[in-house]
This record gives C-alpha cells, sequence and structure tokens, in this order.
C-alpha cells in the first residue's frame, strides 16, 4: 500500500511540475513560422495567428463591432473595429486645441511685438526727417543736440528696423 502512495504522490507532483511547461504560447508570425513561447506574442500578431493560449491568459479585447463583409447588393462598406477609447481619444483632441492655442497666442504677441516695433521706427524715420533739433543723454548724463552725422546714423538705423519689422 505504501508503494501506491508514493506512486500517487509521484503522479501528482509530477503533475503539478509540468502545468507551467504546459502554460506555452503558441503563434504564427508574419513570416508564416510557427512560434513557441511562455510569454505573449508580440502586439502585431493578429488573434487569429495565435494557436495556443495558456489556460490562464486572457484573451485580448474583443473588437467593439464585428467586421462584417461588404453587401455588394446594398452598397454599404464594412465598419471597422476603433481601436481608441472616446475619453482618450477626447483627451488627446483637447490637448491637442490647447497647444493650437498656446501656438496661435504665441504668434499673435509676436505679431503685436512687430508692430509696435514698426510703428515706433516709422515715428522716429519722420522725426528724423522733419529736420528739427533732436537731443538726446549720453553717458555722463549729459543732454547732447544730435549732429548731421549722428542724425544719418540714427535714420539708418530706424529704416534697417522698418525694412525687418513691417513686412
Amino acid at each position: 500500500m505504501h508503494r501506491w502512495t508514493a506512486l500517487a504522490c509521484a503522479a501528482v507532483l509530477g503533475a503539478l511540475l509540468a502545468a507551467p511547461a504546459h502554460a506555452q504560447w503558441k503563434w504564427r508570425d508574419k513570416s508564416g513560422q510557427v512560434q513557441y513561447s511562455d510569454l505573449p506574442p508580440p502586439a502585431g500578431i493578429a488573434d487569429n495567428d495565435i494557436l495556443q493560449r495558456p489556460n490562464s491568459a486572457l484573451r485580448r479585447a474583443p473588437a467593439a463591432a464585428p467586421i462584417a463583409p461588404a453587401s455588394a447588393a446594398s452598397g454599404a462598406p464594412a465598419l471597422a473595429p476603433k481601436g481608441t477609447e472616446p475619453e482618450l481619444e477626447a483627451k488627446r483632441h483637447k490637448a491637442e486645441q490647447e497647444e493650437a492655442a498656446k501656438k496661435k497666442a504665441e504668434a499673435d504677441k509676436i505679431a503685436a511685438a512687430k508692430a509696435d516695433n514698426c510703428n515706433r521706427a516709422k515715428a522716429q524715420m519722420r522725426t528724423l526727417d522733419s529736420g528739427i533739433r533732436i537731443a538726446r543723454t549720453n553717458d555722463k548724463g549729459e543732454r547732447e543736440i544730435l549732429d548731421d552725422a549722428a542724425r544719418a546714423e540714427e535714420s539708418k538705423r530706424a529704416r534697417e528696423i522698418v525694412a525687418s519689422e513691417c513686412k
């Protein structure tokens, strides 16, 4: 009787040790070769190419709607399953809109600064071209009147700003 108990225990132990070996995946890869692994197949493998799954493995999430063949008589196209969740799609869409709004606000800010620079440079050019005397403060804090050379230099700088900012 002791022999039968030992034999039964050995059979149970062998079955328990063989269970993980049975937890194998079997699938056909893109080149048609059959692959075996204890890890699930890569994400690019279609469900119908998976030949064997472990008993404890859950099936991949089923498609939202089965793909029905297009009926030639009805002319209705087949519906493809949607692969994204509506909540994630809504969050992605909202993030894209916020990013576009930020870019537009930044572009508007830059355009406003360019327009302001343009207007200031044009006003400076009108002042310089009018011929009135212009005074500025030097590094020592003293007031000095622009001579013809300084006026020409300021006029040149104002024209360059107009050329670059007023497009």
